[in-house]
């Protein structure tokens, strides 16, 4: 097995988190990953925010009613925020693809991390937009809790993987 097949088996959502701050460095490792990423013509439609404060990072918790209780424990988050001017629909694909490079380099560093969907869910992109103060045009897709996992997780079980979903040449 080859190394990112073992970080991407190795890569879990997590949920909670101890109370031990993310050193400066992992973050900024992090963001270099996130710009790293592939963007339609290079337009990098996306923003990040770091949120560490915990009178922003805590109130993100209500920005759904459910799946985004980990922002109780997490120690930081970054926000993603799109400028959807910049291209041509394709600043979701965009972002998420961002997303995944924190994901994965989180998992790489350590670190636990959890994706929560924003974008037109139950009022959520205008908390996030208030508490990040984000002007328009801009989207924010997700936000991304972090912190020092406080859960086991076991890698991804291989013999769950779906290969049925895998087609040649057409779908049958």
């Amino acid at each position: 097995m080859d190394n990112f097949e073992k970080l991407c088996q190795k890569r879990r959502s997590v949920r909670k988190y101890t109370s031990q701050p993310i050193e400066q460095e992992k973050i900024d490792y992090l963001l270099r990953c996130a710009l790293m990423s592939p963007s339609a013509k290079r337009t990098c439609p996306w923003e990040f925010i770091v949120v560490r404060d915990e009178a922003k990072l805590r109130p993100l918790t209500a920005c759904r009613t459910y799946g985004s209780g980990m922002f109780n424990t997490a120690t930081a988050a970054i926000v993603i925020a799109l400028n959807p001017t910049l291209c041509d629909n394709t600043w979701m694909a965009d972002g998420a693809i961002a997303a995944e490079h924190i994901l994965l380099a989180a998992a790489e560093q350590g670190l636990g991390a959890c994706w929560c969907h924003v974008y037109e869910r139950e009022g959520a992109p205008e908390l996030v937009k208030k508490l990040c103060n984000i002007p328009e045009p801009f989207e924010v897709l997700c936000a991304i809790a972090l912190g020092y996992p406080d859960e086991e997780k076991s890698s991804f079980d291989l013999t769950r993987l779906k290969y049925e979903k895998v087609h040649n040449e057409e779908m049958k």
